[in-house]
């Protein structure tokens, strides 16, 4: 099986040897990916809805894994228990949604726990709860895929809670990386806070939280 682009990077943050779990895994297409290239031995792939767990059913099915994937449905890891999982990818949802799971499952503080985030939206958001939550982000990995940049964030539990300036939220761990993808990504966010500055400039309302987060990126890409 070949993934795309965003969910071959994700690939490449887990763990080898580790129990996965794929939340809102639509048609398992990750987890299954694993197990066939030998790097997990187990997974279990839940979503909210029956439709997405349906197509994943015939995923597991075609390629031959029935025997190593448990499909559940779920809201987030609701239906999840501590020691199940080690390894938990949460792909293509909005960062606020993904924050509410982190918030409330309170197994996930355990040093033994692995996250790895891909959001569609609101990344600061995320890195936000993150951080006041005691994890600390230690990889960020920026792709390109069909024309448009995705940021995946991995994260473990350190029992450091901590509130962040909202430069560090919005940049996160991504200026630490030097690739081409990576300083496009930082170009992006440039962009879209050199526009939210002189729309507030220009309505006659605060920009200085946006005039610093400006600084901030421009500085990154020095």
């Amino acid at each position: 099986m070949i993934l795309d682009s965003r969910l071959s990077a994700v690939a490449e943050l887990v763990r080898s040897g580790t129990r996965f779990a794929d939340i809102g895994t639509d048609h398992a297409y990750l987890p299954v990916s694993l197990l066939m290239g030998g790097k997990i031995e187990y997974a279990v792939c839940s979503d909210l809805r029956k439709g997405p767990l349906k197509n994943a059913e015939e995923t597991v099915k075609k390629y031959g894994v029935e025997d190593k994937v448990d499909l559940r449905l779920s809201d987030g890891l609701d239906a999840y228990s501590w020691g199940e999982v080690n390894e938990i990818a949460i792909a293509g949802m909005g960062g606020l949604l993904i924050s509410e799971f982190i918030e409330r499952t309170e197994w996930l503080r355990n040093d033994d726990i692995h996250l790895i985030m891909q959001p569609m939206t609101h990344a600061e958001d995320l890195r936000k709860t993150l951080y006041k939550n005691g994890f600390y982000i230690d990889k960020e990995v920026a792709v390109k895929d069909s024309g448009k940049l995705y940021i995946i964030i991995s994260a473990y539990f350190s029992g450091v809670f901590e509130t962040r300036t909202s430069s560090q939220c919005v940049i996160g761990e991504i200026y630490k990386n030097c690739d081409p993808v990576s300083r496009e990504y930082i170009k992006m966010l440039l962009k879209k806070y050199t526009v939210k500055c002189e729309m507030l400039k220009n309505a006659e309302k605060d920009y200085t939280e946006a005039e610093s987060i400006v600084k901030e990126l421009r500085q990154c890409l020095k």
